[in-house]
């Protein structure tokens, strides 16, 4: 069953395509059926950035494992920043 759970949020960013780097500017992040990995459910990520009819999008699916590791990592990375005096 579809869950059609998403989330919308505005970033800044930049990703690169099969075109070379684009700058991104919303990320959806759904909890639903991938695409290509083989598994019922995953977190899929989408990067876009929709300028005109030139919409760019970087899509990613990773296991609900995989996606708790990297909330884990991205936040001790902000961290480890913010402890040498960085701007976060």
């Amino acid at each position: 069953m579809c869950t059609m759970l998403i989330e919308k949020t505005n970033v800044q960013g930049s990703g690169k395509g099969s075109k070379g780097w684009f700058k991104f500017s919303q990320a959806n992040v759904s909890f639903d059926h991938p695409t290509h990995l083989h598994m019922d459910y995953s977190i899929n990520i989408d990067f876009i950035q929709e300028v005109e009819e030139n919409n760019k999008r970087i899509a990613i699916e990773l296991t609900p494992e995989s996606a708790k590791k990297l909330i884990e990592t991205i936040s001790k990375s902000l961290k480890k920043g913010s402890d040498m005096g960085l701007k976060i």
